[in-house]
């Protein structure tokens, strides 16, 4: 299974791998394999699921014609700019030095306590994801406009803004999962406590709120103002769950949406206001910005299956043990029926962790989560391809197939 699905991480196309003894065969222990007859309509559940949710969602080719043609959605072209091809995050990097020194630069503050919780993870050891996309989207949508590779001061004062408000809402994030670790060290309300931590978080955002008042733009303010309530919205949905298998689904692409793809999608949207007048250019910067979003986050529910928490920088199977049930569980689900319990208790009961990941690596609840996420960044190329060709445009077609291929 493992060596099979190395080929289809990493290769251009993928059939489907001979199933191995389920949990319970001889020489396995753990929950048993489904009968024959029922592991059929049990495949053939997940594929008409395949084919709701993504002709709802991208509205793109058949299921059936994608399923057998994964490079299509896989293998992206070429840079057609015609200049050298540079790395995204080194291009993107450019416009971004002294990133983290300018937002501690919006945390002066005091007591000294208050500013050291609040710098704690502004130390650039990130990836900087967000940051590179929004000055490569305005870079993208500024010489889609005028020919000018140059990003404006207001910009880049986005990239700021978005790394900000993500950096809070993991803060708060990590107070309400009692977390305590995150990018391979402690987290902010493990050191300092939980009731501090609620307050480093709403520091940073009141510090993004001006730095983003001061572009004096009204319509990007409301562009990203959107995104701190999508993220409250999203936090919420992640609270509740749903009983009905499609609602169910539909329940966790749209939270999805709101905790991870609002911010990089409404982010990438305020940047081609600034630069460029036209809405058709706006829409295609909001699409890009929410198809990678979604897709970024669909990989990372993959990786708390299929990495160590040495490579994640933080433990894995989290989500199962908060309750929650991520891509490869609800797909899981259609070939394992019996999961229902675990998921609508939300693995409250001992030893249902346990079984709940086992029942996802003995399904293809994995390979079906990434087959999705291509899906989504197959739709990020359609739209950024519509803007004229630059390196920058170029990149952000790259930096989504890096976005399936990350392993952290």
């Amino acid at each position: 299974m493992a060596s099979s699905w190395w080929r289809w991480r990493h290769g251009c196309s993928w059939r489907p791998a001979v199933r191995i003894p389920g949990p319970g065969s001889p020489g396995r222990t753990g929950p048993p394999g489904p009968h024959p007859a029922a592991a059929v309509r049990a495949q053939m559940s997940c594929f008409y699921l395949m084919k709701s949710l993504t002709s709802a969602c991208l509205n793109m080719y058949s299921i059936s014609r994608l399923h057998h043609t994964t490079s299509a959605v896989f293998c992206y072209s070429k840079p057609r700019s015609g200049e050298k091809y540079t790395d995204p995050f080194q291009l993107g990097r450019r416009y971004l030095k002294g990133l983290y020194e300018d937002i501690r630069k919006e945390l002066l503050i005091s007591p000294i306590e208050l500013k050291e919780m609040s710098e704690y993870y502004f130390d650039g050891k990130g990836k900087a994801f967000r940051p590179v996309i929004v000055v490569l989207m305005a870079q993208a949508c500024n010489s889609h406009y005028n020919n000018s590779r140059d990003v404006q001061a207001s910009q880049r004062s986005i990239a700021l803004i978005a790394e900000m408000i993500h950096t809070a809402s993991l803060v708060h994030d990590d107070v309400i999962d009692d977390a305590s670790s995150r990018r391979g060290k402690h987290t902010v309300n493990k050191i300092w406590g939980e009731k501090k931590a609620v307050l480093a978080g709403d520091l940073i955002l009141s510090a993004a709120s001006i730095a983003l008042a001061r572009i004096g733009n009204t319509t990007v303010i409301s562009i990203l103002t959107q995104v701190i309530e999508d993220l409250v919205r999203g936090e919420f949905l992640q609270l509740g769950s749903k009983e009905n298998e499609n609602e169910r689904f539909a329940h966790y692409l749209e939270k999805t949406f709101k905790k991870t793809a609002s911010l990089i999608a409404n982010s990438c949207k305020a940047v081609s206001v600034l630069g460029c007048p036209d809405p058709v250019v706006h829409e295609i910067a909001y699409q890009y910005g929410k198809n990678v979003g979604i897709a970024f986050q669909l990989i990372d529910d993959v990786l708390d299956f299929t990495s160590c928490s040495e490579q994640m920088g933080k433990p894995t199977s989290a989500d199962l043990k908060l309750g929650l049930a991520t891509g490869p569980v609800l797909f899981a689900c259609q070939q394992f029926p019996e999961m229902n319990a675990l998921i609508m208790r939300r693995f409250s009961l001992p030893g249902d962790v346990d079984r709940a990941r086992q029942y996802v690596l003995q399904s293809d609840g994995v390979q079906q989560t990434t087959y999705l996420a291509q899906r989504y960044c197959h739709e990020a190329v359609r739209e950024i391809s519509k803007l004229r060709p630059s390196p920058e445009r170029d990149a952000l077609i790259q930096l989504s197939e890096t976005v399936l291929t990350r392993d952290k």
